[in-house]
């Protein structure tokens, strides 16, 4: 123990040392601002890599080194959150990050397959304090004996499962399984899909997968960012301190409705519009929805033109759109054609009106008379508002809102009433991925865009070359005031000499200093570099759309569980959710042990899926508590749940009360700083959530109530959230699954 903590207390003196380095250089590094380009751009790196080192060490003061490997050549590693070498010459690893290769004995090695190790040493601490040490011996022929050996090797495993929770998810760097370690470092292409029950530690291991390939691939995923797609935003908060911990800030965390930039989903849809904005059949139904919106005249148009009305009828139209919709451009992209037909088409009627010989039919206009015609139709507001009538500049949102508010004639009359709502509606989760795939469908007109810039480019090299000017006004006088008594001082460069005022003005763009996670939250096009998506099952294939397009790569990790699918959109299948976009070329591993859920807990859920499904297999849980849930049958609800929360509640730790949402104001009145409707805070004592918010969390004690009115997948995500205790209460019938199990003694 004292050789441990000896070695500790050198460790952190180190963090301590380069915390101070850190933080020197980067106030050095920013005070170095008016050096010349190149010093500028050093800077910005330094600045950069200390930054992320900075952040990496005031990330670890938890348990910064859990473990020793011993191997039998007698050379000994530390293993621990982040890597870190000595202040010497040879730069000698003291630290090795939990992701390095040298590491991966640590999870890996058996008494079967020692992987060279004789030795292998949980070390757990408590700030900078060794608490505990637990060794595994792996080869059995060595004699050694400290008085730390742990015989099962389960202790410091156990130790964590059995531990109070806080609110917040944990990283399980110290406790990694040997399976969990295969998925973490798996290839970084491809699409790889982790299936496992409650439990089964695959959020944590989708997690920490995305610390362990910015590690392995820290070049290319530092540019274009990892995305994390959570089911709601309170598991986003819950999970929101792993990859912190582990020294990780270039990801993303969203939700679905948080994809589209601009766009904040807080309204809610029933079940049953979700299900049609879910189905992948509404790419289709949007697409005929722009192209409605390419209109012909009923039955013409007329534009008076210089005394002349010029008829625009839907022949004429049609040829125009047509060759527009050839062009195979998104509607806004294609705009610009459009106009050039219809532009044409009216230059051709003006002409032959005004321009053709009445004795033989020829044409008495030359080339450069057709383009003063074209130019002047060009100004014509008339014209303008025929081409915005026929193919109007259309925004996603506007097409979308207008689409659900009148739906009929685009999808069935059922389907129509599901999805129908007022313009000014808030946004719901499901309409993003149609807002995404309307932004698809209509493109952007950038022309003003591309405009604006040129000019505020104009603007900057003017700006520029004004400096330059005063600057050579300055140095010629300078020169001509000394040219007598030095006769070399004409050689001496002006910056004319050196750098036009193109070349100055690009020097002084604003530089975007946002990290790429920031860029890509607010850019709908971004390309991550890789993305993980948790209760996938969940997504429906209007959402898989949205996501495969910020994937071109299909470089995925897919995490979840059909048998908990409960959302009306959700696609469930792995194939179904997959062959659209990458057919059979993907990998899929299964997770079979759960760490969370006790046996007693876990009998009980598994029970209420094998009521609809006798073939349902669950995960094994790897421990028992010996307490069994309980089930109680009441005519006053909201006092029965007071009492027990009372009883349920743990001396440390969490307990959640997961009730049907109507319930909720009635129950938060008896229970003490609980707030009906509010996004729940995970870190008090006590929470109230929907079977929905409950997917992905977990806690020490869990209080469902009214068991009958969930679904069965609903029910069976409720029932395994607890880690140690679980009580049911209701007023009514039980589902039969969950009253044959209640009923057996």
């Amino acid at each position: 123990m004292r050789q441990e903590q000896e070695f500790i207390d050198e460790l952190y003196a180190r963090v301590d040392i380069l915390r101070g380095e850190a933080e020197s250089s980067v106030t050095d590094a920013l005070s170095q601002g008016d050096k010349p380009m190149q010093a500028r751009l050093e800077r910005d790196i330094l600045v950069a890599e200390r930054s992320g080192l900075l952040a990496a060490l005031n990330a670890v003061d938890g348990s910064l080194c859990f473990g020793r490997i011993d191997q039998a050549s007698g050379v000994r590693h530390h293993i621990g959150r982040i890597g870190l070498r000595a202040d010497d010459a040879e730069r000698t690893p003291i630290l090795i990050d939990w992701r390095a290769d040298v590491a991966r004995p640590f999870y890996l090695a058996t008494g079967h397959t020692p992987m060279g190790l004789r030795r292998r040493r949980h070390i757990s601490t408590e700030g900078r304090t060794v608490t505990a040490l637990h060794d595994e011996i792996l080869d059995l022929g060595d004699r050694e004996r400290t008085g730390h050996e742990d015989p099962s090797g389960d202790a410091v495993l156990l130790a964590a499962l059995n531990s109070a929770r806080t609110g917040r998810m944990s990283d399980i760097v110290q406790t990694i399984q040997a399976e969990q370690d295969e998925i973490i470092r798996a290839p970084h292409r491809g699409v790889l899909v982790v299936e496992g029950g409650p439990g089964t530690g695959k959020t944590a291991v989708a997690l920490h997968r995305a610390a362990y390939l910015l590690y392995e691939h820290r070049e290319l995923l530092a540019k274009r960012a990892v995305l994390i797609v959570g089911p709601n935003p309170a598991f986003l908060g819950y999970i929101g301190e792993v990859l912190p911990s582990l020294g990780e800030t270039g990801v993303l965390l969203a939700t679905v409705g948080e994809l589209y930039p601009g766009v904040k989903a807080t309204a809610t849809d029933t079940p049953e519009a979700a299900a049609v904005k879910g189905r992948a059949e509404m790419a289709g139904v949007l697409a005929a929805v722009v192209r409605d919106r390419q209109a012909l005249p009923d039955p013409v148009i007329a534009i008076e033109h210089d005394r002349e009305v010029l008829m625009l009828d839907d022949g004429l139209v049609n040829v125009a759109r047509e060759r527009t919709r050839a062009a195979k451009l998104p509607h806004n992209a294609a705009r610009e054609h459009f106009e050039g037909h219809i532009l044409n088409t009216l230059t051709e009627l003006y002409a032959e009106r005004i321009g053709t010989d009445p004795y033989d039919g020829s044409s008495l206009l030359d080339p450069a008379d057709i383009t003063q015609i074209r130019d002047d139709l060009a100004e014509n507001p008339e014209v303008w508002s025929a081409i915005d009538r026929l193919w109007p500049v259309l925004t996603p949102q506007r097409l979308v809102a207008d689409f659900l508010a009148d739906p009929e004639g685009y999808v069935c009359d059922e389907d129509a009433a599901a999805i129908r709502r007022p313009v000014t509606r808030a946004w719901t989760v499901a309409d993003v991925p149609l807002l995404d795939e309307a932004a698809e469908l209509l493109g952007e007109d950038d022309r003003a865009a591309r405009a604006r810039a040129e000019r505020e480019r104009a603007t900057q090299i003017a700006y520029a070359q004004g400096v330059l000017d005063v600057s050579f006004a300055s140095r010629t006088y300078e020169f001509e005031d000394k040219e007598e008594d030095d006769p070399e001082a004409s050689e001496v460069l002006s910056a004319h000499d050196i750098i036009d005022a193109e070349r100055f003005a690009e020097r002084h763009e604003e530089d975007d200093h946002r990290s790429a996670a920031e860029r890509a939250a607010a850019d709908r096009t971004w390309a991550f570099g890789h993305i993980i998506v948790d209760e996938a099952q969940e997504l429906s294939p209007m959402a898989w759309r949205l996501l495969m397009r910020r994937s071109p790569t299909r470089s995925m990790t897919l995490v979840g569980d059909p048998a908990q699918t409960a959302e009306a959109a959700g696609v469930g299948s792995w194939e179904k959710i997959l062959q659209p976009y990458v057919e059979d070329r993907w990998e899929h591993t299964r997770l079979g042990v759960n760490y969370r859920t006790p046996a007693e807990i876990m009998d009980l859920a598994a029970a209420v899926v094998r009521a609809e499904d006798p073939d349902f297999a669950p995960p094994s849980s790897v421990r028992s508590t010996g307490v069994r849930p309980w089930v109680r049958a009441t005519d006053d609800l909201p006092g029965a749940v007071g009492k027990a929360v009372a009883e349920l509640t743990p001396a440390e730790g969490r307990l959640a009360v997961i009730a049907p949402r109507d319930l909720h104001r009635r129950l938060a009145a008896r229970l003490d700083g609980v707030t009906a409707g509010a996004e729940p805070d995970l870190t008090r004592t006590v929470v109230l959530l929907d079977p929905r918010q409950a997917k992905g969390l977990e806690f020490d004690s869990v209080l469902v109530v009214e068991p009958a009115r969930y679904g069965t997948s609903d029910l069976y995500v409720a029932l395994t959230r607890a880690t140690q205790r679980l009580g049911i209460l209701h007023t009514g019938a039980l589902p039969d699954g969950l009253r044959q199990a209640a009923a057996t003694p």
